[in-house]
């Protein structure tokens, strides 16, 4: 993010034209490394305004706070912001803050704009921390979506299809429960400019939802947007973005949109101040999954789409005969991953590796006990379907319970009885030889994959190689 250039540029330009008054008292929430603090005093100081008007931070991270400290000492500026070690709803004005104030500078956005809490933070502010009608940096932000068709990003969704394809006997999602194993109902951060080739548009671009950081926000809001389609196709998903207006003047924007928008000519369309934009991984566009099928359309078809948002994060649904209605109430059988494990599980080369690999294992001696070390499904039921006389333990440590009923669900589909499958739902640091019921274990398997992990670097799945030594 520091290597941002154009988000370093606008918000410089921003700032600067914020703190015009000598006496200003500015606030930054999420102080990070301090940038936009020390951008704040350097602002300040520019119109005369040292020892007139002030620079408050908070970050109430530890860790990041002590950075901060530093990064302000080195650049001679530990005497010009005043940091605390506070979450901003711990602030208070006459203990904190000398009064309100009334220049807001803050960066809590992620790929998706809300997760990172920016609603509570602002109603928070606007209700004890700031004056009326503060200024504010950035002063609004806008969210964007655009129907696509894409079989690429389908993958990561339809592992039924994937599996029929696959044909090689273990079936995750069986037919009559083609649902039972799904993707999260959630926008997926994604980089989708090197998806471009595997992208087709089926709309323009079409605005969701605006955010002005000088009012208090609401804590949800609906909004009913009318799509005309651009041609023939299935819409697959809706890939979105946001767009920052970092001043109230209308002039600095820095825009998150997918490369295939930022070279349009599309009118109304905010981009970037500055011509280049630096690649970024730090804000990434963003997947909603169509549910069911996909939604059929034809060339200038209109469409209804339904667009949400609570206080931390936006979702959608077409309001269009042709698509499925999603039920957000899961059965207790039914499991949601996140897009890419679904695409891996439905991978013909990666199933057929895994499926070589455990018969190998399977072959030098029988029956077995095995241990399914991490969350996957897909080993469960390749064992127990493979070796009907093994014992199978899946350790399940994020699954638990629901993995379990899950397997349940599936048994008769892959062959395999549940008294042959004994479901822990442990990490391995909490097993003890009552868990293994005493039995010696001579097969250990993982891909890995932690369920509720997924964020994590991918070097935290080496904790397999603690479990191994459990046993």
């Amino acid at each position: 993010m520091l290597n941002d250039a154009a988000r370093n540029r606008a918000y410089r330009c921003a700032i600067d034209a914020a703190v015009s008054d000598p006496s200003a008292r500015v606030l930054d929430i999420g102080a990070g490394t301090g940038l936009l603090s020390m951008m704040s005093a350097r602002a300040l100081g520019a119109v005369g305004g040292e020892g007139r008007g002030s620079v408050s931070v908070c970050e109430s991270y530890l860790p990041m706070g002590k950075l901060t400290r530093k990064v302000l000492r080195a650049n001679r500026m530990e005497n010009k912001v005043k940091l605390f070690h506070k979450r901003s709803d711990e602030l208070e004005v006459g203990v904190e803050l000398d009064s309100p104030a009334d220049v807001l500078v803050s960066e809590i956005l992620d790929s998706e704009l809300l997760g990172e809490g920016l609603i509570p933070t602002l109603q928070q502010a606007h209700d004890s921390l700031l004056v009326k009608n503060p200024k504010t940096v950035p002063y609004r932000a806008t969210t964007y979506g655009q129907l696509v068709e894409s079989p690429f990003l389908w993958k990561m969704h339809d592992l039924h299809s994937n599996e029929a394809n696959a044909a090689d006997g273990v079936w995750l999602t069986p037919d009559g429960m083609e649902n039972i194993v799904s993707v999260k109902l959630q926008q997926h951060a994604m980089q989708c400019d090197p998806l471009e080739d595997e992208i087709r548009l089926l709309s323009e671009p079409f605005k969701v939802f605006e955010f002005d950081f000088s009012e208090r926000p609401e804590s949800q809001r609906e909004n009913k947007i009318t799509i005309k389609t651009t041609g023939d196709g299935c819409v697959h998903a809706i890939i979105s973005w946001w767009v920052l207006q970092l001043d109230s003047a209308g002039s600095i924007f820095y825009s998150t949109a997918p490369k295939w928008v930022r070279q349009s000519s599309i009118k109304d369309l905010p981009q970037c101040t500055d011509d280049t934009k630096d690649w970024c991984d730090h804000w990434k566009h963003c997947v909603w999954f169509t549910q069911g099928r996909g939604a059929p359309v034809m060339k200038d078809q209109t469409l209804s789409l339904r667009a949400s948002h609570n206080l931390t994060s936006i979702s959608y649904q077409l309001l269009n005969p042709n698509d499925e209605a999603c039920n957000g109430n899961l059965k207790a059988d039914h499991l949601t991953l996140l897009p890419e494990r679904i695409a891996l599980y439905g991978d013909i080369c990666w199933r057929s590796a895994l499926i070589t690999a455990i018969k190998s294992a399977l072959s030098d001696r029988s029956p077995q006990t095995c241990i399914v070390a991490d969350d996957s499904i897909f080993l469960a039921l390749l064992v127990s379907s493979l070796s009907p006389s093994s014992k199978v333990i899946a350790m399940f440590p994020g699954l638990r319970d629901k993995g379990a009923t899950y397997l349940q669900a599936v048994a008769k589909a892959n062959n395999f009885s549940m008294d042959q499958i004994q479901v822990i739902g442990k990490r391995a640091a909490s097993l003890s030889t009552d868990d293994l019921e005493h039995k010696k274990i001579n097969l250990l398997v993982g891909e890995p994959f932690y369920c509720g992990s997924e964020g994590m670097l991918p070097w935290q799945n080496l904790r397999f190689w603690f479990v191994t030594s459990k046993f």
